[in-house]
């Protein structure tokens, strides 16, 4: 009897072994390809801002491996409506539509036009100023782990107005930048700082800042429906694992479809100014 068992013990892991190998074919809903915007007309301090590019893409199925998504073809246009000014940015035939002669204007309205398929989308936006940043300082001491590197950097926020900010950060060897927001609710007309560290991993020496790495951090002016939306984003991108976060939602940006509203697009029509420091660490 108690070979029996035995015996039925066996074939029962092994036919639990052999089933692990079969194949599951999932079927996942797929939606139809939609268009997307990233108009990102960014003005650096210090420059005429007059160059200036936006990126027409299609969506693609979560498990397609298509690269080429480039949307050619596609009339786009930016007017000042505060100036009346038109930009015609011209098709480069890759999914870049470039213009040379963009001329920015803080706290002017823009409006985006984009004719695709016989659709046109719209959206606007205000230029937002942004101040400068100040020296940066690096520490042991100003950030979560006193055993890693870290650096701050320091601005001041214009007193008696509502001011939202964007702030990117990417090291030299990086794929990726990260991306921060922030309001002045509770600080306004305060120097303002922030810093940024990397976890320390003790198998991976390089993981966090040592002397020698550069880092680039961006500062941006941005409206209150942008620091809105890329919130929304960034804390979709860190729940990432998350057993216990809030499921995903589709996060829809401000590029409207006037002709199908159904239709809409993805991404985001966004004029601002940013400042830059490229710091290394000592």
């Amino acid at each position: 009897m108690k070979k029996y068992i035995r015996l039925l013990t066996i074939l029962t892991i092994f036919i639990a072994l052999i089933s692990c190998d079969d194949k599951i074919d999932v079927d996942v809903p797929e939606a139809a390809p939609r268009l997307v915007i990233e108009a990102s007309l960014d003005w650096e301090k210090g420059t005429t801002g007059n160059n200036q590019t936006i990126k027409l893409r299609t969506s693609t199925p979560y498990f397609n491996t298509t690269l080429n998504t480039s949307v050619t073809g596609a009339s786009v246009k930016v007017t000042n409506t505060d100036s009346n000014a038109v930009y015609n940015f011209v098709d480069q035939n890759d999914g870049d539509y470039t213009i040379n002669n963009f001329v920015p204007v803080i706290n002017d309205s823009y409006t985006l036009e984009v004719i695709y398929n016989g659709e046109t989308y719209t959206a606007t936006e205000q230029l937002i100023s942004v101040p400068p940043i100040m020296n940066p300082t690096q520490s042991l001491e100003g950030g979560f782990d006193d055993e890693v590197l870290d650096v701050t950097i320091f601005f001041q926020d214009p007193p008696n107005e509502e001011n939202f900010y964007m702030l990117r950060n990417q090291e030299d060897t990086d794929l990726f930048g990260e991306l921060e927001t922030q309001s002045d609710e509770f600080s306004d007309g305060n120097l303002q700082d922030e810093f940024f560290e990397k976890d320390k991993d003790d198998e991976d020496p390089e993981a966090e800042y040592n002397p020698g790495d550069t880092v680039n951090i961006k500062l941006y002016g941005i409206s209150e429906r942008y620091h809105n939306y890329v919130t929304l984003l960034v804390e979709q991108y860190d729940s990432g694992g998350d057993p216990f976060a809030a499921t995903p939602a589709e996060i829809k940006g401000n590029c409207i479809n006037v002709t199908n509203e159904a239709n809409y697009a993805f991404g985001y029509f966004r004029v601002t100014e940013f400042d830059q420091i490229d710091y290394t660490f000592q």
